[in-house]
């Protein structure tokens, strides 16, 4: 009997079901965390590409974060970069970079990243970008005269860069210099004819002296000795004659080498990647060993996009319109696309 009325009394027990944890607050594409992964994607993004400039952030568009396990996320990043002033193989810290101007004729980045985050340690697993010069239609908008990229492979651009480098060559006392790449090139039509060129170039085992007698004999400098160098120039056609031509070389950077694409490296010839471009496409001159370009498997298709995005926050700020708020009340933020650092094309 007493075994029956403690059983009833067991039953007539309440029962409380453990409530499970509420899942953590999906990120910001401006909280730091999301910040952190951008700097470290952003890092290997420029490390990786072997022709061109270096890319700075200018927007988070999206993240997400896919848990994997106790302290190992996967994170998914869509990010807007901008091309800046240095040149792949220059040792200038990113930090230290200029971002190019919008008059300028900038060139914008995008990027899809694949990070994992295992053990509060962030690396880059996957990456897919492609790059692209603003309109010039958007160019002459805000300014009507500012001269615009050139292709890198126009005569005018081809012969003011083999000008450039003999004019340079034959003046120094120091190591014949090789042309690697054009970077970038415009063309002033109005009111003077000014074309101006960036490239970049390398020492070779000659001197500028010794390459007088036999040019073909110098090389290039083998890895362990390798010196880079970049070189900006401005030949004035019309109305009258000048070029003015300014070399320099960033000294020796043990590790740092330049990808040969096969081409001919003398003044005047530029990699066969950038015919009939304006600039070099991360596309092409990203180099991904991990995940082919072309693995979209790699980036979950369900990643929204930055107007579907952007939809969804303004459904969000209309619904809480609906609801009543004090006075003074100012809704967050939607989360994602981040903040423009620099400048929206």
């Amino acid at each position: 009997m007493k075994a029956l009325v403690a059983l009833i009394l067991l039953v007539q027990l309440p029962i409380h079901k453990a409530v499970p944890a509420a899942p953590p607050a999906p990120l910001g594409c401006d909280d730091p965390e999301s910040e952190a992964a951008a700097e470290v994607a952003v890092s290997y993004i420029n490390g990786h590409s072997h022709h061109g400039y270096k890319f700075a952030l200018n927007r988070i568009e999206n993240i997400r974060v896919l848990p994997q396990g106790l302290n190992d996320d996967i994170i998914f990043l869509e990010l807007d970069l901008l091309e800046t002033t240095c040149h792949v193989l220059s040792p200038m810290p990113l930090a230290n970079c200029t971002v190019r101007s919008f008059t300028q004729h900038a060139v914008e980045g995008d990027c899809d990243v694949k990070l994992q985050k295992l053990d509060g340690k962030l690396s880059v697993l996957a990456s897919k970008c492609h790059s692209h010069a603003d309109s010039s239609e958007d160019v002459l908008r805000l300014c009507p005269d500012c001269p615009l990229l050139a292709s890198l492979n126009n005569t005018e651009v081809l012969t003011t860069v083999t000008a450039a480098l003999n004019d340079h060559n034959s003046k120094t006392a120091d190591a014949y210099l090789r042309l690697l790449e054009i970077g970038r090139a415009k063309i002033q039509y109005y009111p003077v004819h000014i074309v101006s060129v960036e490239f970049a170039v390398a020492a070779t085992n000659c001197t500028a002296e010794e390459a007088k007698d036999n040019v073909e004999t110098c090389q290039l400098l083998p890895d362990d000795q390798s010196n880079f160098g970049f070189c900006t120039a401005k030949m004035l056609t019309r109305p009258s004659k000048d070029l003015r031509v300014d070399c320099q070389l960033y000294g020796h950077q043990p590790g740092v080498t330049y990808s040969q694409t096969g081409q001919d490296t003398s003044a005047g010839l530029v990699p066969s990647v950038v015919q009939g471009f304006t600039n070099h496409n991360l596309r092409l001159s990203h180099n991904n060993p991990v995940a082919s370009e072309s693995s979209s498997s790699e980036f979950p298709t369900s990643m929204l996009s930055v107007k579907s995005v952007a939809k969804r926050a303004v459904a969000e700020v209309a619904q809480h319109d609906k609801v009543p708020h004090p006075v003074g009340f100012v809704p967050p933020p939607p989360p994602c696309p981040g903040k423009i650092r620099h400048f929206k094309i």
